[in-house]
């Protein structure tokens, strides 16, 4: 009888549990007994007595402490952490931080006046076993911005600009003064002027008026907006820009090979406004070739600290939307000065090679050059020359060609993996309406051109990495790395790919690599090759700068960088320069600064990336909108909770089929399947299915297709 009840907790056991909950669902508050008695309804003169010595056991154990007499809060476990908060659409968020395995959750009543990107300071929770890491946050360290893009609403009494997107969780309210003349339903530019702490909306003001929802360039300017991208340059930049000499003297030629009598020439897109790279070529004695990689000398050009650099630096990279291109630089440098037209002297940075038939590099050197380019090639122009054996430059193009082919078979060899994602394109009319989607075609002219820069930007970085400074030091570089897939991804991704019937052995990074890209070569042409492609994709890690090398392993390279493009890519320039200093013999640098140039390249190149994908989705809706009526052939491309993404096999626009608009059953998403299962008649929608679909609406100011599922 004593045992039984000896297993009985006592009330003042059971009591700290009940407390301990009250603490941790209000982590912040303090409480005294008599808040602690209200909240559990004890009213008894007993209870105090019991409830006071149960709060003093908590103190005692360390698990709440006293912070002034009488007045009680849970003790915090963790310390203040710092990130960048990333919102979801329901108003929640997360904080991933380095040292922690899983993200940090915060609830939206603990977000305070927290917006998406922002860096905060958090207090975390205490947390008992198997429970999530919670926190809240207590301070805003540093806005992400302050300028959003958004519909106006204006009333006669008030005004306020709501958010595009489902990250930006309240409105902004706009003081009547403050409209710059915006109308009701106008897309707009709103800046936030002050957020009163405990007020649940900003206040702010319209910096500018972009246009009506739907028109095509009040919805590109929106885009770039967005993302922070500037839509125009500074008065100071463009004046510098336009002060640089459109004239190479004396001084300019000064400590530079002379390129300008060996045969040199150009590979671009037909529709390429700017020319960073060009090839040179050189038959040697000994039997061997001579290529020169040579790439626009724009660091010569943008000396650092100037208004000219820090515009170029700020934005970080050129922006490509479907119907224009936003430059990272002035047109003066990028159109002209740097760009490295036909029949004109133009001053490079360049890297030269000795090969072999095989590809091998025999010599090499790098350093400042000037050219004369004697020809432009499309891709298109250079396929022909390929493909027929004549044309101009006939015997050049086609040994550099045979020798790229073994090069990019050597690299296959050592565990490159060979992903050819589908890139879509527009051709458009003169006010920039789609009239027709295609897929962008990869032939042997663009894969000669991939492996002389991949040349150049690889032996760039080993030039640096393998050496030390002449003090023996190590000398920091600005490195283009990409880890290796995440274990839990791949395997999923297998799991996937082995229900079509692919293998995928992932014991080393060799096998990973071969059966990747047995993948890519068998699904080719097949109605699954869209979807298991993407899918590969995202089991890879993220490409990023940074001054720690790891290696490329989509490349299988021990040392990578990014030379060849600087009139697009600030890491190139900052490449340009960092090797111009080493060749000089110049100390080792400030890695850590250099380290916050690589994190702000990277943040800025995911942001084009996503204005580029969002300029691709509002095309094909305007592609889309007069098709109503018509049935297609689509694959189920992407699977959720709320429904399933449909890709039109035809065209490769994208839209929703959404759950409640399938009305033959109760469907409930299987997320580790990826497919939709019917709770009745348990019939199965699986990413890569083939559908039928019609078009349900389109929403142009979303971006957004939402489809019907039809019969065929």
């Amino acid at each position: 009888m004593s045992d039984k009840k000896s297993k009985v907790p006592s009330l003042q056991t059971a009591l700290e549990g009940v407390l301990l909950d009250i603490f941790r669902k209000n982590p912040s508050k303090t409480f005294n007994y008599k808040q602690v008695a209200h909240l559990l309804h004890l009213h008894k003169k007993n209870d105090r007595k019991i409830i006071i010595e149960t709060l003093e056991s908590l103190v005692n154990s360390g698990k709440v402490i006293d912070i002034d007499r009488g007045k009680y809060k849970l003790k915090p476990v963790y310390s203040f952490v710092e990130g960048v908060i990333d919102f979801t659409a329901r108003g929640a968020a997360y904080l991933a931080v380095e040292g922690y395995d899983d993200d940090i959750f915060i609830a939206p009543k603990n977000v305070r006046n927290a917006l998406d990107g922002d860096r905060v300071k958090v207090s975390l929770f205490a947390k008992r076993k198997k429970e999530r890491l919670e926190g809240e946050v207590v301070q805003i360290i540093k806005r992400a911005k302050t300028e959003f893009v958004g519909i106006m609403q204006i009333t006669p009494k008030l005004a306020f600009m709501v958010p595009d997107g489902d990250k930006m969780q309240v409105d902004i309210f706009i003081p009547m003064k403050d409209l710059n003349k915006a109308q009701h339903g106008q897309k707009v530019i709103a800046e936030i002027t002050d957020w009163v702490e405990g007020n649940k909306n900003p206040i702010g003001k319209i910096k500018k008026v972009l246009g009506w929802p739907g028109e095509n360039d009040a919805e590109m300017d929106g885009i770039l907006a967005e993302i922070g991208f500037p839509l125009q340059f500074t008065k100071e930049a463009l004046a510098e820009s336009e002060m640089i000499s459109d004239k190479i003297t004396k001084k300019d030629l000064a400590g530079r090979k002379d390129f300008r009598k060996i045969t040199t020439f150009t590979i671009d897109p037909y529709d390429a406004k700017d020319f960073d790279d060009a090839l040179s070529f050189k038959k040697l004695d000994n039997g061997n070739i001579e290529v020169g990689v040579h790439i626009a000398d724009v660091s010569y050009y943008m000396q650092p600290n100037t208004a000219l650099d820090d515009e170029a630096d700020y934005r970080g990279t050129s922006v490509y939307l479907v119907d224009r291109v936003i430059p990272m630089l002035p047109e003066k440098l990028s159109n002209n000065l740097c760009s490295l037209r036909p029949n004109e002297d133009k001053l490079c940075f360049s890297a030269v090679f000795e090969l072999n038939e095989e590809g091998k590099v025999l010599n090499e050197w790098f350093g400042r050059t000037v050219i004369h380019s004697i020809r432009r090639f499309t891709y298109e122009d250079a396929q022909t020359v390929i493909e027929t054996g004549k044309g101009d430059l006939s015997q050049e193009i086609n040994i550099m060609n045979k020798i790229a082919v073994k090069m990019r078979k050597e690299r296959f060899k050592n565990g490159a993996i060979g992903f050819e994602k589908e890139e879509v394109k527009f051709r458009l009319d003169a006010h920039g309406m789609p009239l027709e989607v295609y897929v962008k075609e990869n032939k042997d002219s663009n894969k000669l051109i991939e492996e002389y820069m991949l040349l150049a930007n690889k032996r760039v970085a080993e030039f640096i990495g393998k050496n030390k400074s002449k003090d023996g030091e190590k000398r920091p570089f600005v490195y283009r790395v990409h880890d290796a897939p995440v274990t839990d991804k791949l395997n999923s991704f297998a799991a996937f790919a082995n229900k079509f019937g692919y293998k995928i052995h992932t014991k080393s990074s060799k096998e990973i690599a071969q059966s990747l890209n047995k993948l890519m070569s068998d699904v080719h042409g097949k109605k699954e090759q869209n979807v298991l492609e993407q899918l590969a994709i995202r089991t890879m890690s993220k490409a990023i700068y940074t001054t720690n090398n790891i290696g490329h392993y989509g490349l299988a390279f021990d040392y990578y960088t990014h030379f060849t493009s600087p009139i697009r890519r600030y890491p190139d320039v900052m490449v340009h320069r960092l090797l111009d200093h080493y060749l000089k013999g110049g100390k080792p640098v400030d890695a850590a600064l250099y380290e916050n140039e690589c994190k702000h390249a990277s943040d800025k190149e995911m942001k084009a990336t996503k204005a580029e994908r969002n300029s691709i989705k509002f095309k094909q809706v305007q592609f889309m909108q007069n098709k109503t009526g018509i049935v297609y052939e689509g694959l189920i491309s992407g699977v959720t909770e709320w429904g399933m993404y449909v890709e039109i096999i035809e065209n490769k626009c994208e839209g929703m089929v959404r759950l409640r608009d399938i009305d033959d059953d109760f469907y409930e998403f299987d997320e580790k399947n990826f497919c939709l299962i019917g709770s009745r008649k348990r019939k199965r929608y699986t990413l890569g299915d083939t559908v039928f679909v019609k078009i349900k609406s389109t929403d142009l100011a979303r971006k957004q297709i939402d489809f019907f599922l039809v019969k065929k």
